[in-house]
């Protein structure tokens, strides 16, 4: 028996995950996971604004979009493809004080099985930058931390991307 083909796209706000999410999706013709943290945003009802200055809320809305994330990609086991995944560590480590709770075990399992897939890392590129009408303005000096703390994650914890 093959294993399921998983695929993540990954990589900081505004550069163009989603739109490579959607075209390996419809290509391959593998379930697209939309971006979990949209969701859970409209479902908590507050801006990303709010989000930088309230660590509480900051902490149960990272908190959420993770959980939600690991319950969405099992509603597939026969494979997908994933707009953002683990993406929001990184945002939960800029912005809220949840990291430590975030890596736990079940997180470490989790990246087992994010090894055992495609992972696609789309880096910053200045001339290619665009705001999505959803998150903040873009902040070149912001995307470069957030592409930083992806990067040392995906090193961290020895995920080959593409």
């Amino acid at each position: 028996m093959s294993r399921p083909l998983r695929i993540y796209v990954c990589g900081a706000h505004s550069t163009g995950k989603t739109t490579l999410a959607r075209h390996i999706s419809r290509e391959l013709g593998l379930p697209l996971i939309n971006e979990v943290a949209r969701q859970v945003i409209a479902e908590f009802e507050i801006s990303f604004e709010t989000l930088r200055v309230d660590l509480n809320r900051a902490g149960d809305y990272q908190r959420e979009v993770f959980r939600r994330q690991i319950e969405v990609e099992q509603r597939y086991p026969e494979g997908f493809v994933s707009d953002r995944s683990f993406d929001n560590l990184a945002y939960a480590a800029r912005h809220s004080n949840v990291i430590h709770e975030l890596i736990d075990d079940a997180a470490l399992r989790y990246f087992e099985r994010v090894r055992e897939s495609l992972v696609f890392f789309v880096r910053p590129h200045r001339e290619c930058m665009e705001y999505d009408g959803m998150r903040e303005q873009v902040d070149w000096d912001e995307i470069n931390r957030i592409d930083g703390m992806l990067d040392f994650i995906l090193s961290w914890q020895q995920i080959p991307t593409y």
